[in-house]
């Protein structure tokens, strides 16, 4: 079982490799090019140049897999709602928002508060 294993990891090692090492490079070569001449940044290396990368990939991007395909589901789920909203009664729609309003607190809808009783 080790065996078979063994040539797939090392094509996934040599394909990260390839990968990643030429990524590299190629931002160290950008950032070195155009943002040290235009904003007077100092130089980086090969290093510095994956560190950007992942800090860019984890603050901006996600990583391949995870982040993706969640975005797709969240637009098919703002689809499906928009079209349930479309379809909705007025009545519906009145007990929909009054629905959001007693769970998240706002208090029942009014247009405007009642004046207190004086005697």
């Amino acid at each position: 079982m080790i065996h078979q294993r063994f040539p797939r990891f090392i094509l996934f090692l040599l394909f990260l490799f390839a990968f990643i090492v030429p990524l590299g490079f190629v931002i160290m070569a950008l950032w070195n090019n155009i943002l040290v001449d235009l904003l007077h940044l100092p130089l980086i290396n090969f290093w510095q140049a994956l560190g950007l990368f992942a800090l860019s990939r984890i603050l901006f991007g996600g990583f391949p897999g995870k982040s993706w395909g969640r975005h797709r589901g969240q637009r098919r789920d703002l689809e499906e709602m928009r079209s349930k909203w479309f379809n909705m009664s007025p009545e519906e729609k009145k007990q929909f928002k009054q629905n959001l309003r007693d769970r998240f607190g706002r208090g029942p809808a009014t247009a405007s508060p009642e004046p207190p009783v004086t005697e």
